[in-house]
């Protein structure tokens, strides 16, 4: 990874996962949901510092499941804007001070691929060497890790009379994100404006340089540690194992892992019951390859990590509906959220685009 505009991440690097909280209100626009997703990662992110190992679990409340399944977006971890929650502060920087909603369409589909659990392990084994032998600088305090990338969600809407499944356009979206996760600056097609908006927490975020360089790099203690962290944390209606998967994935969302501790994650993954491979599954871009995956029993949904399948080079993530669930809106191969990362690099300000002199 550099600060080149022609970077392409490493094989270490996921983004985007679907999240382990509970549904947000139908009635909220996708990318408020997303910003209520951050505003509760902050907050149990805290609890997590805060806590003792005996502490009593925290179970938010049981959502329903015909709503909207929403993405989580940890790495960043922030709050409403103009608003303080859980020590977090967000605030606008567009000429208007507010959003403008996105566009909506028809629901996306696509075709699923077919999944193999005794592929996985073998994959997993590939992709965490790729990711431990890649070359990367090492950022220094001070950096900003930048993220640019393309993302588009399915979700429930209800309008009155106008109600169904609709989606966003594909949209760009822009993060940096200081070492430590206090300070950064988010750009999000109809969601924040064009001069984006300012991110602060009084806290690191889970997915901060900083945290996660403190990880353990031994996959069986790192995988210990994720099931506590999800166990006291996780929705009713997420089995423990999809909770486990999904947190991986939150580990390194919109984040820049260290070497050793990205080939961790991935190992760690292949711990899991029930994770597979998964022969064919396209970004959102369009760039297809091949998945590590899991399906969510509860809602029938399966979160794909697609890598190229050469390379084995991260090219991005989707959830997609494999399983019909009883009064679900939302029909099998449904692509609930898609992304594709173009850029990920080190720079050496906020709001500095790669190449570009701070």
């Amino acid at each position: 990874m550099n600060a080149s505009p022609t970077h392409q991440p490493h094989p270490a690097e996921w983004t985007e996962t679907q999240g382990l909280l509970p549904s947000a209100e139908r009635d909220l626009p996708a990318g408020r949901h997303q910003v209520h997703k951050e505003q509760m990662m902050a907050q149990i992110h805290e609890d997590l510092r805060t806590s003792s190992p005996t502490s009593p679990a925290v179970r938010p409340k049981r959502p329903n499941p015909f709503l909207r399944r929403t993405i989580l977006l940890p790495a960043m971890a922030f709050a409403l804007a103009g608003a303080v929650v859980g020590g977090v502060a967000l605030t606008g920087g567009g000429a208007d001070g507010g959003t403008t909603a996105l566009a909506t369409g028809p629901a996306l589909t696509t075709r699923i691929g077919t999944a193999d659990a005794e592929g996985a392990p073998r994959l997993l084994d590939r992709i965490s060497l790729a990711a431990a032998t890649t070359s990367a600088p090492t950022p220094h305090q001070g950096q900003y890790v930048y993220i640019a990338s393309k993302v588009a969600n399915t979700y429930y809407r209800e309008d009155g009379d106008d109600s169904g499944v609709v989606s966003d356009k594909l949209h760009s979206r822009q993060v940096w994100s200081s070492l430590d996760g206090k300070d950064g600056w988010l750009i999000e097609a109809g969601q924040t404006g064009d001069q984006g908006i300012t991110l602060a927490s009084k806290v690191p975020s889970a997915g901060a340089y900083d945290t996660l360089a403190g990880l353990p790099t031994d996959p069986d203690a790192l995988l210990q540690r994720i099931y506590r962290q999800s166990d006291a944390h996780r929705d009713a209606d997420v089995p423990r194992d999809q909770a486990a998967f999904v947190a991986i994935g939150d580990l390194l969302t919109e984040s820049y892992p260290p070497a050793k501790v990205g080939a961790a994650l991935y190992k760690a993954a292949a711990r899991i019951p029930g994770v597979v491979a998964v022969d064919d599954a396209a970004d959102a871009t369009g760039r297809h390859g091949v998945a590590i995956a899991r399906e969510n029993p509860a809602d029938g949904e399966r979160t794909e990590w697609i890598f190229d399948k050469k390379t084995l080079r991260f090219l991005g993530e989707r959830t997609v509906v494999v399983k019909k669930v009883t009064d679900s809106p939302l029909k099998v191969g449904t692509v609930t959220f898609t992304s594709a990362i173009t850029d990920r690099s080190i720079v050496d300000a906020n709001k500095q685009i790669p190449g570009q002199a701070s």
